[in-house]
């Protein structure tokens, strides 16, 4: 009775590792991990994280500081993908360093704003005034945007506005002076010491330096603007699982709401293809 007693809990004690074993296959996770700026990018992606660990992916994210090292590690398989960048910015990369990294999809806009401790308006900004912008040559078609639409500057004809620069500019009605070679992270605390008549500030290191845009700016990029953010990848990793599961999930109506609540308009959603 006792060997039959025995047998019979060993059967059972194998028929429960069979089942955890098989429980365990159908679980597994699949990791990937996403490079990003800290705000609003790294939040973003952690509001999704719950969602995906349901699909089986488990989603790190890795925190940068600048524009530079995401590309070069996602290049170099550092990373499965990277959120920091808009299409501009990686055609720029790419054409730079013979990269050949492409867009997974739309994610949000943060509008680059022109922010000022002296002026109300930039058509306060008196003549001869020196206007600080920095170093990222994608973002300049952007500040050109808004220069020219306050009324401070024209462009030549057939100037491209995603490829466009300072050299593209046709008429300056004030002379107003431009400062092109400052660090994009910087350029809050340039606001702080209340340096130059306006300063230009992505909205992830506004909102990071406790700025929001839509009240403290004193002009504000349209939601219009081509300058959507997108989650980048390798070329041939668009149709990954894991990867295609992250975009649902970024892209997803719930996520995009909450981007608006979170952030009130200080990052805008951008549904997919535009929508």
């Amino acid at each position: 009775m006792k060997k039959k007693w025995i047998a019979g809990l060993a059967s059972i004690f194998a028929v429960a590792l069979i089942l955890a074993g098989c429980g365990k296959s159908s679980t597994k996770e699949t990791t990937i991990t996403v490079g990003a700026s800290n705000i609003p990018h790294g939040e973003i992606l952690k509001h999704v994280q719950p969602q995906l660990k349901k699909e089986g992916v488990n989603l790190k994210v890795k925190i940068f500081q600048d524009y530079v090292l995401p590309n070069k590690d996602l290049a170099n398989k550092g990373l499965d993908a990277n959120y920091f960048q808009h299409i501009p910015f990686l055609d720029n990369w790419n054409k730079e360093n013979d990269g050949s990294l492409v867009s997974a999809g739309n994610v949000h806009l943060e509008p680059i704003g022109a922010y000022s401790k002296k002026y109300k308006s930039l058509k306060d900004v008196p003549s001869g005034a020196t206007i600080l912008v920095s170093n990222n040559v994608a973002d300049y078609g952007r500040v050109l945007t808004i220069l020219r639409d306050a009324g401070l500057v024209t462009l030549k004809p057939g100037t491209k506005i995603t490829t466009a620069t300072f050299k593209d500019i046709k008429d300056n009605k004030k002379n107003l002076k431009f400062k092109t070679d400052l660090e994009p992270k910087l350029m809050p605390q340039f606001l702080k010491n209340n340096e130059g008549a306006a300063v230009f500030i992505n909205a992830n290191y506004a909102v990071q330096a406790g700025l929001d845009p839509r009240k403290d700016s004193i002009a504000l990029e349209k939601n219009s603007s081509p300058y959507v953010n997108i989650v980048a990848v390798r070329k041939g990793d668009t149709k990954k699982p894991a990867i295609k599961k992250l975009m649902k999930a970024l892209q997803s109506k719930s996520t995009q709401q909450w981007i608006a609540k979170h952030y009130k308009g200080a990052v805008v959603p951008a549904y997919p293809n535009g929508k």
